[in-house]
């Protein structure tokens, strides 16, 4: 749980100078030795402790950010308390299986976690002397992520989405699926998942927690859920108590750990409204001018460090205004992350799921992740070689909107017919789950169409071994 309310210890200073509140803020005068990121605790005329944390300090004013609101407070009868302290979380091992709300405390009707440790949610940044590049690979039983757009150990990855699409969908298969295989491909290594959903509504929510516990993947799971209603500041802390959560089973368990944050268009619209209250001065669209930096600060915290056995993954789900990929969320989210998986709405409208569209769809480190496997040295060319023929089809169908498919080739006629077998059977998979073999064998059926001389991204090794047009 979130450590909000101070420890009679670090109880330094109580003021009764509020001068003004202002949506989540409250500005207290006349101040000394406060410092950014403190702790604070506001006790309204009702008697109710709240907690907040220092936002700004200027002399001898600051600004605080109310956890749980401001209702009820007033300018005459309020205390504040500075404790000394910073926020932390309470974490333990026993974490895992459990369900908690924004700040870590359990809503799944279970006992409080006994912590073995209590963490800065800022976290530390990994020292980069001893920061390891990201390497092996993630099998999330998603075809069109695992074949074409592979997910790395350490790596940043984002899912654009749009409102209405199945993001959601995708985010529980992804973690109700996702395993670390070890040297033996049919091997699991210690893995967990942190699913952190932002805003969401009670729905949502409902449907992310049937979805767990309804497969096997809830004991190895912690999921933190900030409701809609929930106050605005608790969606800033949600994604930093995650990820608090993941570095500790990470780095001092020593599992493989993915993080799912969803959705970080909630984050980010928390972000301009509490700039908004603290009249900043805007930035693009009305977000703040440093709302790169405040999601670096959160993205950077997956990866490797060396030494350790676990590693830390993050898969970023967002929506994007209008399905504007060059909206500031997504344009910011692009810059730090490693690639993205863009969903696409005209495959939703198909019926095809998942949505995914792979031609703007790109993972940095796939090389690294697929480079250190040695089951399938054919995994690189398969890739190259489906994108290039999925691409000429798509290019193929707009040609065909102009002159009709009389004008085709009968070369043209069969890659237009690759690219509507790859969209339903490789990316279309439905709900099933392909472990890594089965995607690239997937492949291959889709590829032994073709005549093999069209198969110019394949070495000729490869194809002697798996092309097999007669089945």
């Amino acid at each position: 749980m979130l450590e909000t309310i101070p420890r009679p210890s670090l109880i330094t200073k109580e003021y009764r100078t509020v001068t003004q509140i202002k949506g989540p803020l409250i500005f207290v005068e006349r101040i000394s030795d406060v410092a950014y990121n403190e702790i604070v605790a506001i006790t309204g005329p009702d008697g109710l402790t709240r907690p907040g944390q220092v936002l700004e300090v200027n002399r001898q004013t600051c600004m605080v950010r109310i956890f749980l609101g401001t209702a009820g407070l007033d300018l005459n009868q309020t205390r504040v308390r500075f404790t000394g302290d910073v926020a932390r979380l309470d974490v333990a091992l026993s974490m895992l299986g459990r369900v908690l709300d924004g700040s870590g405390a359990p809503i799944d009707g279970g006992p409080a976690i006994i912590p073995e440790r209590s963490l800065d949610i800022s976290g530390l940044p990994i020292n980069p002397s001893v920061r390891t590049h990201p390497s092996e690979f993630i099998q999330t039983g998603v075809a069109a992520i695992d074949g074409l757009n592979t997910l790395t150990r350490g790596q940043k990855l984002p899912i654009f989405s749009g409102a209405g699409l199945p993001a959601n969908e995708l985010a529980a298969q992804i973690a109700s699926q996702a395993k670390v295989l070890g040297s033996d491909s049919g091997v699991s290594e210690p893995f967990a998942v942190v699913f952190a959903a932002i805003g969401i509504t009670h729905r949502e929510a409902a449907f992310f927690m049937d979805q767990f516990r309804a497969s096997e993947a809830m004991d190895r799971s912690v999921l933190f859920i900030n409701l809609a209603d929930d106050p605005t500041i608790e969606r800033i802390l949600t994604p930093r108590a995650a990820l608090t959560a993941a570095e500790y089973l990470a780095f001092t368990h020593d599992r493989h750990v993915l993080v799912i944050l969803t959705d970080m268009t909630n984050y980010c619209e928390a972000l301009r409204e509490v700039s908004a209250a603290s009249e900043e001065v805007p930035g693009r669209r009305g977000y703040p001018g440093y709302m790169y930096t405040d999601l670096a600060s959160l993205y950077e915290r997956a990866g490797r460090i060396r030494g350790k056995r676990g590693s830390l993954t993050q898969l970023v789900i967002l929506t994007m205004p209008d399905d504007d990929i060059t909206h500031p969320i997504p344009d910011l989210t692009g810059y730090i992350t490693e690639g993205q998986i863009v969903l696409s709405r005209d495959m939703h409208r198909k019926g095809i799921y998942p949505p995914i569209d792979v031609l703007p769809s790109l993972s940095r480190l796939m090389n690294a992740a697929i480079g250190a496997r040695k089951t399938r040295a054919d995994h690189r060319a398969i890739a190259n070689q489906l994108y290039a023929l999925y691409a000429e089809g798509r290019d193929l169908r707009r040609l065909v909107a102009i002159i009709g498919e009389a004008a085709l080739s009968s070369e043209d006629h069969q890659v237009l017919e690759f690219a509507e077998r790859f969209e339903k059977t490789f990316v279309g998979q439905g709900m099933q789950e392909y472990q890594i073999k089965e995607t690239l064998d997937l492949a291959w059926n889709l590829l032994s169409i073709m005549p093999a001389a069209i198969l110019k991204r394949v070495p000729q090794e490869f194809i002697e071994q798996y092309y097999h047009p007669d089945t």
